[in-house]
C-alpha cells in the first residue's frame, strides 16, 4: 500500500481517471484447500474498478473511485483501505438500508475447476446504483471513465447506468470498458451477457479475453473479437499465456487513436488521437467494417512470472495499460506495462500490490524483443532486482 494521503472532493475534477464499480470486503483463505476445510481467512478488498483505481493511484496518477457502500463497519473499511492507496473517494454514496457486499474465495487460479468463490452480495449497496443516484459530476471528471461488465451484471438499474454512462455523447470522457464477464453473476438474471457486446461497443477502449469472449459470445480468436467490435478505437484483446493483441484504429490523417488522451477542451470521446504513427509499433494494418481507417495490430508476448496467486491480474494489466495511455507512450509499451502490472498483481498473494517503480518498468518495457522473452519475474521483483531475471 502506498500511504498516499486520501484525496479529497476538490480534487476530483482534475483526475485522470474515474473508475465506477462495486468493492467488497474479501476473504482470502489462510491456506489451500475447499472452502468447506480452510479454518480462517485473511480479510482483504476485492473490486475489479477499485483495484484499477488503487493500482493507478500507487502508480501516480490521479484516480477517483464512485461507488455505493453500507453505512456499515465493511463499508467503512473499504473507503478506508482504498483511500490510503491516494484514490479520491469523496463520491462514494454511504446506503442505509443495504449492506456492503462480501466475499470468500479459494486460492486457486478463477479458470481451474477446483475454485469457489461464495459471494454474499445480492441486495448490496453498491447494486442500487442507477441513473438517478450517481454523482454525474464526479463520473464525467476524469480524462477517463473505467467501466466494467460486472457492474451490468448487479441489477437492472445497473445494467441502465451502464447503458446510460457508454452512449455516445459529445464531451464525454475518453471511457475504458473491461468485459470482465462472470457467468455466476449472469445466471437466473432476466438480462444475459449478450448485453456486454452491446456496452463494448459503445466504449473507446476495450479488455477482453479470448477466453470470456468465447463463452459469452461464442466469438473465437483475436480477428474474430475485433470484427465484433468494430467501433471502439482500441481493442486489446488478453490471450493467456500467449500475451496481447491490440487492434488500435488509424484515422486517415490523425495516427492511432487516444495517444496519451490529451483532450482537455471540446468533445474528446477518445478517438481523436492526433500526430504521427507510434514509434516502436509494429504489426500489420488490416481493414475491418464499421471501422473509419485500418487498425494497427500489435502483439505483445506475455512474461514469465513465478507465480504466488492467479488473482487481480486482468484488473493490474488494464491498471498498466491505462497509465501508458494516459502518458502517451507507444502501443507495443502500453501492453508492455499492463504486463509488467500484471506481474505485480501475481507475484503476491492478494489482489493489489504496489506497482514496480517507474523507472523500472520504463527500463523493461523498453527492452528489445529477446531481452523481454528473456525476462523471468519472481516474489518482490517489484523492490528486489534480484528477483528481476534472464533466462
Amino acid at each position: 500500500m502506498s500511504g498516499t494521503p486520501a484525496r479529497t472532493a476538490a480534487d476530483a475534477a482534475s483526475s485522470d481517471v474515474v473508475c465506477l464499480g462495486e468493492s467488497m470486503v474479501t476473504f482470502l483463505p489462510s491456506q489451500p484447500g475447499r472452502l468447506a476445510d480452510v479454518p480462517s481467512f485473511v480479510r482483504g478488498i476485492g473490486g475489479a474498478e477499485s483495484n484499477v483505481a488503487c493500482a493507478l493511484a500507487a502508480a501516480g496518477h490521479r484516480a477517483a473511485w464512485v461507488s455505493r457502500v453500507g453505512a456499515d463497519g465493511f463499508g467503512d473499511h473499504l473507503v478506508d483501505a482504498i483511500s490510503a492507496y491516494g484514490v479520491d473517494t469523496s463520491a462514494v454514496r454511504r446506503d442505509p438500508t443495504r449492506p456492503t457486499g462480501i466475499y470468500f474465495r479459494t486460492a486457486t487460479d478463477r479458470a481451474a475447476d477446483t475454485h469457489e468463490v461464495a459471494y454474499y452480495r445480492a441486495g448490496s449497496a453498491a447494486s442500487a446504483m442507477s441513473p438517478a443516484n450517481v454523482p454525474y459530476e464526479a463520473l464525467l471528471a476524469g480524462r477517463v471513465l473505467h467501466l466494467s461488465g460486472i457492474t451490468a451484471a448487479l441489477s437492472a438499474d445497473c445494467l441502465a447506468l451502464l447503458r446510460e454512462l457508454t452512449a455516445p455523447r459529445p464531451g464525454r470522457p475518453l471511457v475504458s470498458f473491461d468485459v470482465n464477464h462472470r457467468p455466476g453473476l449472469w445466471r437466473g438474471g432476466d438480462a444475459s451477457p449478450d448485453v456486454l457486446l452491446d456496452l463494448a461497443r459503445g466504449a473507446d477502449l476495450v479488455f477482453v479475453g479470448e477466453d470470456e469472449a468465447e463463452e459469452a459470445w461464442g466469438i473465437s480468436g483475436a480477428e474474430a473479437i475485433r470484427a465484433a467490435l468494430p467501433e471502439p478505437a482500441v481493442v486489446v484483446v488478453k490471450r493467456g499465456a500467449d500475451g496481447a493483441t491490440v487492434f488500435s484504429a488509424l484515422r486517415p490523417g490523425t495516427g492511432p487513436a487516444h495517444p496519451g488522451v490529451t483532450g482537455t477542451g471540446p468533445a474528446h470521446p477518445g478517438v481523436t488521437g492526433t500526430g504521427p504513427a507510434h514509434p516502436g509499433v509494429t504489426g500489420t494494418d488490416t481493414a475491418h467494417p464499421g471501422v473509419t481507417g485500418t487498425d494497427t495490430v500489435t502483439t505483445v508476448p506475455a512474461l514469465r512470472v513465478d507465480v504466488v496467486a492467479p488473482v487481480g491480474a486482468g484488473d493490474a494489466f488494464a491498471a498498466g495499460f491505462l497509465s501508458a495511455t494516459l502518458r502517451g507512450l507507444p502501443v507495443r509499451d502500453r501492453a508492455r506495462h499492463g504486463h509488467l502490472m500484471a506481474a505485480a498483481a501475481l507475484t503476491v498473494p492478494g489482489d493489489l500490490t504496489d506497482p514496480p517503480a517507474r523507472d523500472l518498468a520504463d527500463h523493461l518495457a523498453a527492452l528489445d524483443d529477446a531481452a523481454w522473452g528473456r525476462l523471468r519475474l519472481g516474489p518482490g521483483w517489484t523492490g528486489d532486482d534480484t528477483e528481476v531475471r534472464s533466462t
